[in-house]
């Protein structure tokens, strides 16, 4: 086995205040960097947008990819596209595009630097359910891979490839870091909750 499992608890994560709401670190690569000097190569984050309208801090060297968990916005990208997003859809645009958003809404985001490549998708596990997925290695050209696996709503059990059982309840984040170029890692979530789980995938190279 040549990949490594972290589990980040909701109580271990950073929340901190914007000018529009509170946004909580999830994740950041490498672990010694620091989000305000953008020296990151990835970092996954959870928003709270409470404001009516709120301008987007300008990060250039920076993509970014955001989808919403619950509530509506509406992101306008000056001199680009503006898209309005309801739960578990999502829009990816450059961090140094000037970025408005209206309305109040939970957000997920994945903020990428140059030379790095990323994804999200949503999944729903229903009562009594189960969902099977997997891990794959890094994308041609990259050296790492990162798969992050975020339970917004609900609690789930995981299993990796068949072995250790792992539990998500709602807030944390678990990391499936660095498979080998012919390596996989099949991964099965159940829903133990008493309502529908969802879980938010960010697959990450670099």
């Amino acid at each position: 086995m040549a990949y490594s499992v972290e589990i980040i608890r909701k109580d271990e994560q950073s929340t901190s205040t914007w000018s529009g709401g509170t946004t909580t670190q999830l994740a950041i690569y490498p672990k010694t960097s620091d989000y305000k000097a953008r020296n990151f190569m990835w970092r996954l984050s959870s928003a709270r947008v409470d404001a009516d309208e709120s301008t987007f801090t300008s990060m250039p060297e920076i993509w970014r990819h955001i989808m919403i968990i619950d509530g509506e916005m509406r992101l306008l990208h000056e001199g680009h596209h503006s898209v309005l997003l309801r739960p578990f859809e999502q829009d990816s645009f450059s961090g140094g595009w000037a970025t408005k958003s209206i309305g109040r809404a939970r957000d997920f985001n994945l903020m990428l630097g140059q030379g790095c490549k990323g994804e999200l998708e949503a999944m729903f596990i229903g009562k009594e359910m189960k969902m099977e997925t997997a891990a794959r290695p890094a994308a041609i050209d990259f050296a790492n891979r990162t798969d992050g696996f975020y339970c917004p709503t609900g609690s789930i059990n995981v299993v990796i490839n068949e072995g250790k059982t792992y539990i998500l309840n709602e807030g944390d984040l678990m990391l499936l870091n660095s498979l080998q170029a012919d390596e996989r890692a099949d991964i099965t979530f159940r829903n133990i909750g008493q309502k529908t789980a969802a879980i938010i995938k960010a697959g990450i190279s670099y």
